[in-house]
């Protein structure tokens, strides 16, 4: 028989119906159950019982508007990547869940917690092809971490509770429920603490073993050159990483979704590795006698050749996903476990190199000295590692919370833009999804009004979520955002320059009889930009201004800080600005490309 787990809901006081209610309602009061006081949340036909209840309920939820279901997705995720919190999200059945499934997917690859409510059409028209009517989860089943088709008004309770127990245990992740608009009008005698009926899930009680801390503190004691890599699985280990490190001084590298967790400004760290990371992050690893990997799943863009990556070190590797170790890297030493266990009972036992490690890190700081990861070339133009370093010397003081969108930009914000602080970092890492700063700036903000809230953007992945901007306005949600515009997909032309002999294949963004003049030194001219995005914002409601020469940074974005609502700062950046270093795709340390 499959074992029930008593349910965990109860973080807030349960509210007891004493007669019978609807189905929707008893969503929302689930909702309510688990903690959740911002939903995202965007109506239609089969959900119009659902936004009914959401109204009942205006003392304890907010619901937030987007202007596109793919947005909600993004902002739930800003709000979740930025507390560590589950994100909420609904929207109705056919096109309405098919707009999730892009937000789904990314938060399935970078591990955030979700729970995505999507509307059905009515059960006794399930299969029969109804307006609006989508199978979501077949569609969304390869992408959640869960999922749920309800059919008993009955079973809402336990199927909620198990949403909100799955996605924020184990290795967190989103998780479907979706339910009929005949489920969400049924009357119902809720029992709000129904166990829950998982069976199989046994990921959350794992527990680290002890033989292997033992032989991982053993190869601490006798390694000459470590390194410890942490990815955003140890987001929720912070104290004890930054314990493990100040007891065995052992340099640190961080994932692009591992930021903050060690302080960027700390002598130790090594900022980013992989494709476009440091070089001495780099060679530490290609060098080093032993790796140890916290919560980081050895991505491509990480390791490159897999057959080359850390060819002299012995591979520890912690994750709480047993399924990510060995998978793409052998490790020797593997330890499977919530992070901060396995840390917690490493950091009682560890000790030291007795021989110390001065040789190993003074090498690495002579690397450091040779190839300095934040240089920035002298140029008349703004170029965009200047603009986001500005920006961040005017804000560090402030700790702001930083969303990007995909592309150049969102390599410059992580190289250039420094975080001594976990959760302030929101980024699409593994989908790499235009489209997500603004919506996850939205979010982040929502879930931290008290606090700066930033989104860095591209001029194409800012189009193409857009219409938040709307959102912002409307709800009052005052982000600012720094566009760094180029008129071109950066990243494309940049591989397109390297890769393609500087062909062009449909990366301009401007008008096509001028594809070769924005972005060349003096040829700067504002007349140059298409579409106006200063414009664009002031229609939207927003403060907004463009800026093209470099003397006038400072004071616009400024301008943008202290802006009372949400502001726009468009940012002429000259399109043939390059990210670097880079070492090409399955391509080695040795590849690397600085100039």
């Amino acid at each position: 028989m499959a074992k029930k787990i008593q349910s965990t809901s109860s973080t807030n006081p349960v509210r007891k119906p004493a007669a019978p209610t609807t189905g929707a309602d008893v969503v929302v009061q689930c909702l309510v159950n688990n903690g959740v006081d911002t939903v995202f949340a965007y109506p239609g036909g089969a959900v119009i019982p659902l936004h009914q209840a959401y109204s009942r309920f205006r003392d304890k939820i907010r619901v937030v508007l987007p202007r596109h279901e793919q947005g909600g997705g993004f902002a739930a995720q800003g709000y979740a990547r930025s507390t560590g919190k589950v994100g909420v999200c609904s929207a109705t059945s056919g096109p309405g869940a098919a707009n999730l499934l892009t937000a789904v997917a990314d938060a399935k690859l970078d591990s955030v917690p979700m729970v995505v409510i999507t509307g059905q059409v009515g059960t006794s028209f399930i299969g029969t092809d109804a307006f609006q009517e989508l199978p979501s989860t077949e569609v969304f089943r390869s992408i959640t971490k869960h999922h749920s088709l309800v059919t008993n008004p009955n079973d809402l309770t336990r199927v909620m509770n198990e949403a909100f127990y799955v996605a924020q245990t184990g290795r967190k992740g989103p998780v479907l429920v979706d339910i009929p608009k005949d489920i969400f009008n049924a009357t119902i005698v809720p029992d709000y603490d129904a166990p829950m009926n998982l069976p199989g899930y046994f990921t959350p009680m794992l527990k680290p073993n002890p033989d292997s801390i033992q032989e991982l503190a053993d190869a601490i004691l006798t390694a000459k050159r470590p390194v410890l890599m942490i990815g955003g699985g140890a987001l929720y280990a912070v104290d004890e990483v930054r314990e493990f490190v100040k007891k065995t001084g052992i340099p640190v590298t961080s994932t692009m979704l591992a930021k903050g967790i060690f302080p960027a400004d700390d002598p130790l760290s090594l900022d980013m590795p992989g494709m476009h990371g440091s070089v001495y992050a780099n060679h530490a690893i290609q060098e080093c006698d032993l790796l140890i990997s916290v919560g980081a799943r050895f991505d491509d863009r990480i390791t490159g050749n897999i057959k080359k990556f850390a060819p002299k070190a012995r591979i520890a590797h912690i994750d709480i996903d047993l399924s990510e170790i060995n998978k793409i890297i052998e490790s020797s030493i593997s330890i499977a476990g919530y992070s901060n266990d396995v840390l917690k009972a490493l950091n009682k036992i560890v000790k030291p190199n007795p021989k110390g490690l001065d040789a190993w890190t003074a090498q690495i700081q002579e690397w450091k000295a040779k190839f300095p990861f934040n240089a920035i070339r002298k140029c008349d133009d703004i170029l965009p590692q200047y603009a986001i370093r500005e920006l961040w010397q005017m804000t560090r003081n402030q700790e702001p919370f930083v969303a990007t969108g995909v592309g150049q930009h969102q390599v410059w914000a992580a190289q250039y833009f420094k975080f001594n602080q976990p959760f302030h970092w929101m980024t699409s890492g593994g989908m790499g999804t235009m489209g997500f700063g603004l919506p996850a700036a939205m979010g982040a903000k929502v879930a931290n009004p008290d606090k700066l809230v930033l989104a860095i953007e591209g001029d194409g992945s800012l189009l193409m979520n857009i219409q938040e901007m709307a959102t912002c306005y409307c709800e009052k949600i005052p982000v600012k955002v720094l566009l760094l515009n180029n008129q071109h997909l950066g990243m494309v032309v940049q591989w397109e320059h390297y890769f393609c002999k500087d062909n062009r294949g449909n990366t301009y963004l401007g008008p096509i009889d001028n594809p070769e003049t924005f972005g060349k030194g003096d040829s700067l001219r504002r007349e140059d930009r298409y579409p106006d995005f200063a414009a664009i914002a002031q229609g939207f409601g927003w403060g907004s201004r463009s800026i093209i020469k470099k003397e006038d940074l400072h004071d616009a974005l400024q301008e943008m800080l202290d802006y009372d609502g949400p502001y726009i700062l468009d940012v002429a950046i000259p399109y043939r600005e390059n990210v670097l270093p880079l070492i090409p795709a399955g391509g080695t340390f040795e590849d690397t490309i600085v100039d």
